[in-house]
């Protein structure tokens, strides 16, 4: 252990060696990236000797997930609350008003910036966690420490996290899949072995990136497995139908990955699956009147008043009490996302303080609009949602309107199903076989109501993302947007689209900035990720 210890010193500064020790994974709080104390205060050896400590191993698992680390303070990497923020700030449909995330929302970023070195870190920190969770439980239930059952639910929620924390990876990091014939180009390094020992240290040091191709491969492979091993939401209690990884979260995020890789027959295939699984709430605010407890979250992290991202990270404090990143004109005023929608919905005092209804889907200050999605402003309690059964029924819609052959009464049932529940007059309003009788209009109805349903819950850059390479609905890199700062009253006037003034000009895909850089503490580590780097950095 000494020798171990010294090593872990040695290699301070480098990523691989942080995210992977032994002892992180196995405190229920974060800790500093190097924190001798966990890791000597339980040893490999008996990390996963009885059922209440493999239980803390994952645990910590879920925490890692959830809290992340930026200098020591957690800040929620990668799913308890960056994977939203990050998504947003890199798109066009929110204004980032302050300096606090600046950097992401006008691309200046470097192999330095310590939010895109965290994310990486951070990231893989939860990959290692993973393995070591697949490693020890093996062992556990070979040694008869707990039952085949129990074992093969805590390998499939390990493998679950392997499997999005890598495709969280590759949206940032990795050209979109299909970039090149056959997903040839690099990808990010697919770990899938524990870093505990002085071998698999030496080897993950030396580790090249994947191909994107061979990345999906292993994240389908690994849902798949995951999605044999899991229990159902139904035979889990309480929070855990939605706070813990479920076979039918697997199956979810399946779909989110065949979308990614355009193959529109497993989106289908998948998301067929989750008929009569789940429902969506009868109005588009219910995700979020009861995160934890409602018939459309799939998967969400859980956050307490104890146990969250805290001021600088929750997403309650950074959307709604500090009133960092506000709804865009761009969106806002889209003529496509009708004036008596739902999900505009607004219902507050006009009187000092304000007052949000938990009802109100947005709220108004200094006449720029906010999102009330997320509602605990004081003690943080809001869930991330990582994935809703809202984004399966538009997954699979554009997957029937993309086919060879396009289904568009399915794709229409689908895309009405969701936008419906927000609609004043759906006898009226919804959308028809004749007012969507072609693809291209499905299609791009389609990728609209993702933008609506989805507007702050970081799945705009995802979509930006795959959409590079779309014939139907496709973007050239990163669209305009407005300026960081504050936009008059009047840019928010509805009646019609906004036009201008856009004080981030468009970066082209062609452009090094469309991707972040590997962090320098990975590739001054490792020579073969050195000469891998993104172009550009």
């Amino acid at each position: 252990m000494k020798n171990i210890f010294k090593l872990f010193k040695h290699y301070s500064k480098l990523t691989l060696l942080p995210v992977l020790m032994m002892g992180i994974i196995l405190s229920s709080c974060s800790d500093d990236i190097i924190d001798v104390a966990p890791y000597t205060s339980v040893s490999e050896a008996s990390a996963f000797s009885t059922p209440s400590l493999i239980d803390l191993s994952v645990n910590g698992m879920y925490q890692a997930a959830q809290i992340g680390l930026f200098n020591g303070v957690g800040r929620g990497y990668p799913f308890g609350a960056a994977f939203v923020q990050q998504g947003d700030n890199r798109g066009e449909d929110v204004i980032n008003l302050e300096a606090f995330y600046r950097i992401t929302y006008q691309a200046t970023y470097d192999p330095g910036t310590a939010n895109n070195v965290y994310y990486w870190v951070d990231t893989y920190r939860l990959i290692n966690r993973a393995n070591i969770v697949i490693d020890g439980v093996t062992k556990a239930v070979a040694a008869g420490v707990i039952t085949a059952a129990k074992g093969d639910d805590y390998i499939g929620e390990a493998l679950y996290f392997r499997a999005i924390a890598h495709m969280e990876l590759l949206f940032h990091f990795a050209k979109p899949y299909k970039f090149t014939s056959g997903a040839t180009h690099l990808g990010v390094p697919y770990r899938d072995v524990p870093y505990t020992t002085l071998e698999n240290i030496e080897i993950g040091t030396k580790q090249a990136r994947n191909t994107v191709k061979e990345c999906y491969d292993k994240i389908i492979a690994d849902l798949d497995l995951a999605e044999t091993k899991m229990i159902t939401k139904d035979s889990r209690s309480g929070n855990s139908k939605i706070t813990r990884a479920t076979k039918e979260a697997a199956i979810a995020m399946k779909t989110r990955a065949y979308l990614h890789m355009g193959n529109w027959d497993k989106v289908i295939t998948e998301g067929t699956k989750l008929n009569g699984k789940y429902t969506l709430t009868s109005s588009p605010n219910g995700p979020f009147l009861l995160s934890y407890s409602n018939t459309e979250s799939v998967f969400s992290i859980e956050q307490s008043a104890t146990n969250n991202p805290g001021v600088n990270a929750a997403l309650a404090s950074q959307y709604k009490t500090r009133l960092l990143v506000c709804i865009s004109p761009i969106i806002w005023r889209d003529s496509e996302w009708l004036v008596d929608d739902k999900r505009r919905f607004e219902n507050q005092t006009t009187t000092a303080p304000v007052i949000i209804a938990n009802d109100a889907m947005v709220f108004s200050n200094g006449n720029k609009k906010f999102t009330n999605k997320y509602k605990d402003g004081s003690t943080y309690t809001d869930g991330a949602p990582v994935i809703r059964y809202a984004e399966v029924v538009l997954n699979m819609a554009e997957a029937y309107a993309r086919k060879a052959t396009p289904d568009l009464t399915n794709a229409l049932t689908r895309l009405n199903l969701v936008r419906n529940r927000a609609l004043a007059i759906p006898a009226t309003q919804a959308h028809t076989a004749l007012t969507l009788d072609t693809q291209t209009k499905m299609v791009n109805a389609i990728l609209k109501e993702r933008r609506i349903e989805f507007l702050m819950e970081g799945r705009r850059w995802p979509d930006i993302h795959r959409l590079q390479h779309e014939t139907i609905g496709g973007i050239s890199g990163i669209p305009a947007k407005l300026a960081t700062g504050h936009p008059p009253a009047t840019a928010f006037n509805l009646g019609t689209p906004y036009t201008g003034p856009y004080g981030e000009a468009a970066i082209p895909y062609s452009d090094f900035r469309f991707l972040w850089p590997i962090p320098s503490l990975e590739t001054n580590a490792n020579p073969t990720l050195a000469a891998q780097q993104n172009p550009g950095y």
